[in-house]
């Protein structure tokens, strides 16, 4: 019985896992913004995509958000910056805001650093974990709808993505939360909408049922 329950979470989890993806293909654009999180292979990918040349900016934002403040001391964009730079990116191209919290104020800080340099980049590579690609986007676009935006995560399968340190039951927890606020946030005016499939929010309602709501929104 608890192997046919494990089977039918993994497939309910997969079904937000791929809704969660924006499927696009990174090109050249004039950033990258690498939004910070517990996930270090997001600043990887930043880098790597920085290296292959498609955008001769990087930005790492990130302070101290939900799940790093009780895990780490140092921001998530400091450390973000140390493992671009340790990959060969020039520190000269990188930027770094270590102030945000959360997704939202990693676009508004953001959007001040710029100012404050002086630069006004018209498109936008956004790297973040799989599973906040949609919300990333619904996010950046209600703070900076005039941009060009894409959207990309490290290139990992849901099989393959938890680790030692991000546990499966925290995987499916968080993207049953990220799946609540992509509903609730546009009315707050946090993020535009986004059509929500019916098989994709039976699978939130299920996965609630079956106990996975320790990161829903309160």
């Amino acid at each position: 019985m608890m192997n046919m329950v494990k089977e039918e979470i993994i497939t309910l989890a997969q079904t937000l896992w791929d809704y969660h993806h924006m499927l696009h293909q990174p090109v050249k654009a004039d950033c990258i913004l690498v939004l910070g999180s517990h996930d270090k292979r997001v600043a990887v990918r930043g880098a790597e995509l920085y290296l292959q040349g498609l955008a001769p900016l990087l930005i790492m934002s990130g302070g101290l958000g939900n799940l790093t403040k009780e895990i780490w001391t140092e921001s998530e964009a400091d450390q973000f910056a140390a493992i671009a730079v340790n990959m060969g990116v020039p520190s000269d191209a990188i930027l770094v805001e270590n102030e945000s919290t959360n997704t939202g104020e990693n676009i508004l800080f953001t959007q001040e650093l710029l100012k404050s340099k002086g630069l006004d980049p018209q498109s936008f590579i956004v790297v973040q974990k799989p599973y906040m690609e949609r919300r990333s986007y619904a996010t950046f676009k209600r703070h900076w709808p005039d941009k060009d935006l894409l959207v990309t995560s490290p290139q990992i399968s849901f099989a393959d993505y938890p680790s030692d340190e991000i546990p499966l039951e925290r995987v499916i927890n968080v993207m049953v939360g990220d799946l609540q606020r992509i509903k609730i946030y546009p009315a707050k005016g946090f993020q535009i909408p986004q059509d929500i499939p019916d098989n994709v929010w039976q699978a939130y309602v299920r996965l609630v049922a079956l106990g996975y709501d320790k990161h829903l929104a309160k």
